[in-house]
Formats: C-alpha cells, structure tokens, sequence
C-alpha cells in the first residue's frame, strides 16, 4: 500500500494531464454537437488506456521495487545487480551505487590486506619476544633468590600478557584455528595447575585440585588458554586462603576462589570486552596489577568457539566460582 500511495504520487503529474486531456477532448467533442454516445465511447477508451499503460507501469516500478530491497537487505553480505532504470535519473543514481561499490571493494580489500599484515606481524612479534622471555626465566631459575623469585613472577605474568595478545590474534581467524581431538580433561587440568604452581607460591595461596576421569572432544589448547585464564583472574584478585579446582564426572571444571568477588550490578557485563567493573578498576589487586577486561572477554570468545558454557557466580568480600560445562553450547552468566 505504501509503495502504491508512492506510485501515486511520482506519477501525478502525468495522470493529472490524462485527466485534463481527456476532459479537453470531450468539452471539444460537447461543443461542436457530437452525440453523448460518441463522447462516452471515447472516454471509455482514454480510461481504459490509461489503466492498461498505468497497470504495466506499475507492474514494472513494482519489479524494480521488490529488487532494490533485496539488494538492501543483502548489500551488507554481498554485492548485488540493481534493476536497469529506464530514467535518465535513475541511470544516474545506478551509475554513482556502481561508482560506491567500486570504492567500497578497493577499501574492503585494502583493509583485508592491512589486516593480514597486522595480523602476521603481531604474530611473529609474539613468538619472537618469547624466545628473550624463555631465556630470563632460565637465569632467574639459576639462583634462588628473593630478587630472583619476584622476577620470575614479573617474567610469568609478562609471558602471560604475550599469550593473551596472541590468543586475541588468533580468536579473530575463524574456526580454522580449532584442532578438535578426544581430549582426556584431568591431564589439560593438570598441566595448567602445574604452569601456575609457582604463582601460587609466591602468592602463598592454597591450590586444591579434585579430580575425575573425563575424556571429552575440545580444543585441547584453547580450552588451556581458557582455564588458565581463570586461574590468571583468580591470582590476581586474591589476597589469602586460595583456589579450589573441581573436575566432575559429567564434564564440568568449577574454579572456586576466596578472592574479592565481583559486584552484583558487574556480573552480568564480566564478559564484554574492555569491561572492568569495580573492583576490576581497583590498583588494589592481590598482584597489584589493574585489569584490562580482556582475560574474561577472551574466555568468552573460546566459549563460543568451542560451544561449551561458562558461568559465573560471585559474592564481593567471599570470592567467585566460575564453571565450564563442556558439554553446554551456551554461555550462561547466572
């Protein structure tokens, strides 16, 4: 109805001087005597004519029409054919989307390029920093000093930093990343605790670990890089007693700390990239570190990826518990 009323109103001009031709014709025809039948026959011709070129033009804006909004509601997927205009003015207009699209294409390409020359060079700058990183910690672990211990740790967290920043890299490159595999859960969680054991000595904090036999399909890396993301948070936001790590029989890994907690009014936003929440914006931590409300953001990302849950359930003052149900496809922030 809407595209009609506009039909109408674009084609005004011609039917209002259909109208006044065709009363033209029969005020002629009534003044010089012609009879009513004559006059009647021929505006019965001129309406009907009218009707016929007004139906088939309307049928043909109406084609037009109903492709325009397909390509509307696909120009942001992919490129589509406008309908031929019969207008100068619509030739016009066909001819500066053409020119747009041209421009759009030459733009998506060269941003695809700068992106995977970014991409590739963040790539090999985090491998290649790992190599001088690799070979502090090997002096550090030489002598076993106080001053050595808090540089080992300072050394720790920066390889960590360097791994989230690879792990943000990759998570942009699709699935082709992900190496599926039957993966046996309590030796992945035995091996993340035995890369944090350190931290937690420094840090004089508790570590229990109850395990379970569970042998699940994943990602074997990603779903490290999640966990030992969570143990990265639990660290950082917890000043004494520790972390209790549960590994259940039908394949969920609950990280329980007695750390700060998280706000109430936070807990539903932990997840978005670059959110903090208050304690998160606190300098305050166990590591004296701030976030950078990445760490939970790239947990969430993995989740998806591997289409496994993550939950979260926290109270400030007694510390959070978050779980990962391998065999959820949703992530759910209760």
């Amino acid at each position: 109805m809407a595209f009609f009323k506009a039909f109408l109103k674009e084609r005004r001009w011609p039917i209002l001087w259909g109208i006044g031709v065709t009363l033209g014709c029969v005020l002629v025809f009534w003044l010089h005597n012609m009879p009513l039948d004559a006059i009647g026959y021929a505006v019965t011709l001129c309406v009907a004519g009218g009707l016929v070129l007004g139906t088939v033009d309307f049928l043909h804006e109406l084609r037009k029409h109903r492709l325009r909004l397909h390509c509307i509601r696909s120009a942001q997927y992919e490129r589509c054919e406008l309908p031929p205009e019969d207008s100068v003015e619509g030739s016009d207009y066909a001819a500066l989307i053409e020119e747009l699209w041209s421009r759009i294409d030459a733009l998506a390409a060269k941003n695809f390029t700068e992106r995977r020359e970014a991409r590739d060079y963040y790539t090999t700058w985090v491998h290649q920093i790992k190599t001088p990183i690799s070979v502090m910690q090997m002096l550090v672990k030489s002598e076993d000093t106080a001053t050595n211990r808090a540089i080992a740790t300072e050394l720790f967290r920066t390889e960590n930093y360097v791994d989230m920043a690879l792990g943000y890299i990759r998570l942009g490159e699709g699935s082709s990343d992900l190496m599926v595999t039957e993966c046996d859960l309590d030796e992945l969680v035995r091996a993340s605790i035995r890369r944090f054991a350190p931290q937690f000595i420094a840090r004089k904090l508790t570590l229990s670990y109850n395990p379970s036999k569970v042998t699940v399909v994943t990602d074997g890396k990603w779903f490290s890089f999640l966990l030992e993301q969570l143990l990265s948070n639990a660290v950082k936001y917890t000043y004494e007693g520790g972390v209790t790590i549960t590994l259940t029989e039908d394949a969920k890994v609950i990280v329980r700390d007695t750390g700060i907690g998280i706000a109430p009014e936070d807990v539903p936003r932990i997840f978005e990239k670059g959110y903090t929440g208050f304690n998160g914006r606190l300098s305050g931590s166990a590591s004296g570190e701030r976030s950078t409300g990445l760490g939970l953001y790239l947990c969430s990302m993995i989740a998806h990826k591997l289409q496994i849950g993550l939950s979260v359930e926290s109270e400030v003052g007694k510390g959070s518990t978050f779980t990962i149900n391998m065999h959820k496809d949703e992530i759910v922030v209760e």
